[in-house]
């Protein structure tokens, strides 16, 4: 059956085809023909152990035998082409006919015939299960020392901080969620970085979340795992993915915070010398203690600004951007930005007017009028920001139809 959207997509169904599941286990699968039928039978023995009706979809991009064996073994085949892991999530949405979802991979390193803790979450109001080997087991020689011991307890870590969560294995390859949560999610990660783009999404959205014991096995004797097959830059290159989605999705933690206190240091330099030098002890506060001032504080701002935009579009309740739009009302934001820029220009001005009075010479470093001016440019340049920053902010709210929407 040919996709009416994808040409490139073909839905491949079974002899035995199930009618109304409850569950979907959707499964990405490259060359697995050396599992593939172990697989597709520890995902029936799940479903019959927990008494679920559901279907095995396969998304195969594979040159090998694997559809067939999935196909022989009941499961529904998606062939794609190959252009991703979470490109093979998005793929399958449109065929994703149960009301939960369990993902994993199709190497039976993840056992399958436990099921039903995923489901029963499910059924008591979790809308993402997520799995987590930690909490179950993981056998001897299942994971490098450098993954089990490291990279992923590391990572975890650097995304609990940077979004308040409680997870304690992010990179489980087996989890389970909602239908109507993942369409609301709207994933958009065409490899690794699925995974964290999943949680991300997940604490975003304020999903209700649990975690799920799972076990972990080593591959079969003969199987190259993925990362093996791409080469030994592969778990470093799936690590970076994985971070930069984090990096991204938490972009306000870098900038907000950091941005308020970058800010804050700048003003105490520069406003109390605006004028003249100030004495403290031993140390004189000049000129050139204000230029560093006005440096922290234009970052700052800046890094406020780029902190509360980047809140605004992560933000998946729209709750954060009409918070802001309230803050920075549209007149009165623009009013405060054209009064901090003339008065800013005003005092910027008396440099000026002392240049051409003086026969276009400056002022000594420790003249007011030198003071005053900086000061001027500090307003000048917080006037401005300001206003791009309410010009933005309030674009946020535009919106297009789409472009199959137009009458002609």
């Amino acid at each position: 059956m040919a996709s009416p959207t994808d040409p490139d997509v073909e839905l491949l169904l079974p002899a035995d085809d199930v009618v109304e599941p409850e569950v979907t286990i959707l499964i990405p699968s490259v060359d697995e023909e050396l599992t593939m039928g172990d697989f597709v039978a520890w995902c029936h023995e799940g479903l019959q152990a927990a008494g679920l009706v559901g279907e095995i979809l396969i998304v195969d991009s594979s040159t090998d035998r694997t559809a067939q064996i999935a196909l022989s073994g009941g499961a529904r085949v998606l062939k794609t082409p190959k252009r991703g892991l979470g490109r093979a999530y998005i793929d399958a949405l449109p065929y994703i006919r149960g009301r939960y979802v369990i993902m994993g991979d199709a190497d039976c390193t993840y056992d399958f015939r436990q099921l039903a803790p995923f489901v029963e979450a499910m059924r008591n109001g979790t809308e993402y299960a997520m799995g987590s080997r930690w909490k179950g087991s993981i056998e001897r020689g299942a994971m490098p020392a450098l993954h089990q011991y490291f990279g992923t307890p590391l990572t975890t870590w650097i995304l609990n901080r940077l979004f308040g969560s409680h997870f304690t294995d992010i990179h489980c390859g087996m989890r389970g969620i909602t239908t109507d949560a993942l369409r609301r999610m709207g994933l958009v990660s065409q490899s690794w970085e699925y995974a964290s783009e999943m949680v991300l999404k997940s604490v975003r959205m304020g999903l209700q979340t649990t975690e799920v014991p799972v076990r972990f096995l080593k591959d079969r004797e003969g199987r190259l795992s993925h990362h093996k097959r791409a080469g030994w830059f592969s778990p470093f290159s799936a690590a970076w993915i994985n971070l930069r989605a984090m990096f991204i999705h938490g972009a306000e933690f870098f900038l907000f915070k950091p941005g308020i206190v970058l800010m804050t240091i700048g003003l105490v330099l520069t406003l109390p010398l605006t004028f003249g030098d100030i004495t403290i002890g031993h140390v004189t506060f000049s000129l050139y203690w204000m230029l560093i001032g006005l440096t922290l504080s234009v970052l700052g701002l800046q890094s406020v600004y780029f902190g509360c935009l980047a809140h605004a579009f992560l933000d998946y309740t729209g709750r954060a951007r009409q918070r802001w739009q309230r803050l920075f009302r549209y007149t009165p934001s623009v009013l405060l930005s054209a009064g901090m820029f003339v008065l800013g220009l005003g005092l910027a001005a008396t440099l000026l007017v002392h240049y051409v009075a003086h026969d276009f010479r400056l002022p000594a470093t420790s003249s007011v009028v030198d003071h005053l001016s900086i000061t001027g440019l500090l307003l000048m340049i917080f006037g401005f920001s300001t206003f791009c920053f309410t010009l933005v902010l309030h674009a946020t709210e535009v919106r297009y139809g789409r472009g199959d929407d137009v009458v002609h």
